[in-house]
């Protein structure tokens, strides 16, 4: 035997690893409308630009028939490469290997190949495919997930980490997804769940389908485990692509200016756009299109807690960060989930250096029983503790109402905004005119002969003299009231004045957020 024997041993090797559980069991996949690991990377990176690392990693057990199967590969392909010429790291599961079921050798080559993108200071993509621990390994398997589990952890704002779920992910497997920063689910094809129906039914006897438990509908509406949907694989993995246009590398970076010649443009639609009857509803993302770079919005858990939107915009080529209260649902108001959904972006905000932009119309935190019950104190607080925490530069714009604890909590200046606008026909105040007036002059509006007339002039009284932006001006609490045409060139402005912002905090482990 010579060396080119041994190099086309070498290939035939290679060739095997490439075809995982073999044609059948690949067909099998296609059959489900789903692609192979292989596949899907082949889509995801630059053409020609994928590097694979631990193709002949094989697991070491030999119960259960497991010496004389067929796992070549392990399960998962990992590796490296590029997307729109920037480097990543990534691991596909291999659904045709165990179902892609994670082993000791499985999580190793994950960690292993996340250990070096935390080295080289790059995104990793995780595309998950996988029916949870193999079982056959016993407490191996689940040393595993800790390994990767752990890594997720340590890295978490150092480098950004992307999940995409791609078919099932159950039991422990579900637990690396939700410590990465965003999760993107395709529509009847991943599932996301601790306990499968099965199990639920046999315990507590409710039925459920897997996709009503944890289909990418559920995680993205109601839990708000999900931040993306996508109606197919493609859809998925575009969106990955697209969400890193405004991301840097890592954390020592910022991301990458793509200049735009648009400086003087005003916003001359959105004084039509809001309404001056602070009581009206509008659209907050028709004020988003505005005053953002024209098509740069994209839109992070559209379809969790509506009364907020949050996503990244590009503002003269910048990347932005957008937090903003939105009056068609809940008149705006903070409630439990929209404050988790604020807190959990403005710090994957601060921990990659991308600029917070604020617009604020908000009457409050939301009332009720179940809101109070449900710990709408500490829920709140995050909000409050991730815009004090951050230090990249902090824009508020307070295009109408910005009442009580919430004017605080929303990037107020006491909690350490850098430059807080106000439109002319803004009310800030501790609440809104009319309760006050009801609470203030409660005597006056009673012992009146006309106690509704009464009542509507302590209201406008009291609108004319705290609630306009001039009180807060008067006092620093606003840098400067503006024409609300003008919004995006005062952003502009403001961004460009705070590009080169330095802020430190106390010198600490971590802090104790609120969880």
């Amino acid at each position: 035997m010579d060396i080119f024997d041994k190099i086309n041993e070498l290939y035939d090797k290679r060739r095997q690893v490439e075809l995982g559980g073999g044609d059948e069991r690949i067909e099998k996949q296609h059959v489900k409308g789903k692609n192979t690991a292989r596949e899907r990377i082949d889509y995801l990176l630059d053409e020609g630009t994928f590097v694979e690392l631990n193709p002949f990693m094989e697991h070491r057990e030999t119960d259960f028939g497991m010496d004389t199967s067929n796992a070549k590969g392990e399960g998962v392909v990992t590796g490296y490469g590029k997307i729109n010429g920037k480097a990543v790291y990534l691991f596909a599961q291999d659904f045709t290997v165990y179902g892609g079921a994670l082993g000791e050798m499985h999580g190793k080559k994950i960690a292993a190949v996340m250990d070096l993108a935390a080295k080289n200071g790059v995104p990793f993509i995780g595309l998950n495919d996988s029916g949870g621990a193999r079982i056959q390994e016993g407490v191996s398997s689940l040393d595993g997930y800790g390994q990767v589990f752990y890594r997720n952890s340590i890295y978490s704002g150092v480098i950004p980490q992307i999940s995409v779920i791609l078919g099932p992910s159950a039991g422990g497997a579900v637990y690396s997804p939700a410590i990465t920063d965003f999760v993107i689910m395709v529509e009847k094809t991943s599932q996301m769940f601790i306990t499968g129906p099965k199990v639920i039914e046999t315990v507590t006897g409710e039925k459920i389908t897997a996709e009503g438990l944890g289909g990418a509908d559920v995680h993205n509406s109601k839990s708000g485990n999900a931040h993306i949907k996508a109606s197919s694989e493609e859809e998925a993995l575009d969106r990955v692509r697209e969400l890193l246009y405004y991301l840097p590398a890592n954390n020592k970076e910022k991301p990458e200016i793509d200049k735009v010649n648009d400086l003087d443009r005003m916003c001359q639609d959105i004084t039509d756009i809001v309404p001056f009857d602070s009581t009206r509803p509008y659209d907050v993302k028709r004020v988003i299109g505005q005053v953002v770079d024209p098509n740069s919005f994209f839109e992070i858990h559209k379809d969790f807690a509506k009364n907020i939107v949050v996503g990244f915009a590009r503002i003269n080529g910048q990347t932005v960060g957008l937090v903003c209260n939105q009056p068609k649902y809940l008149a705006g108001g903070l409630d439990i989930d929209s404050s988790d959904k604020a807190a959990r972006f403005i710090r994957f905000c601060d921990s990659f250096n991308i600029p917070l932009v604020t617009f604020e119309d908000v009457t409050g935190f939301f009332p009720g029983v179940k809101q109070e019950h449900g710990g709408i104190i500490r829920h709140g607080a995050k909000i409050l503790y991730a815009y004090s925490e951050a230090t990249v530069p902090k824009i508020t714009v307070i295009t109408r109402k910005a009442f009580g604890g919430a004017y605080v909590a929303l990037n107020s200046k006491s909690i350490g905004a850098d430059l807080v606008y106000a439109w002319p026909n803004a009310e800030i105040a501790v609440m809104g005119p009319e309760g006050a007036a009801n609470i203030i002059f409660a005597k006056e509006i009673a012992e009146s002969e006309n106690p509704e007339e009464t009542r509507q002039n302590k209201i406008d009284t009291y609108r004319e003299k705290f609630a306009n932006p001039y009180v807060a001006a008067g006092l620093g609490m606003i840098d400067d009231v503006i024409d609300p045409r003008e919004t995006r060139i005062k952003l502009i402005q403001a961004l460009d004045m705070l590009q080169n912002k330095q802020e430190d905090r106390p010198a600490k482990k971590h802090g104790n957020i609120p969880l």
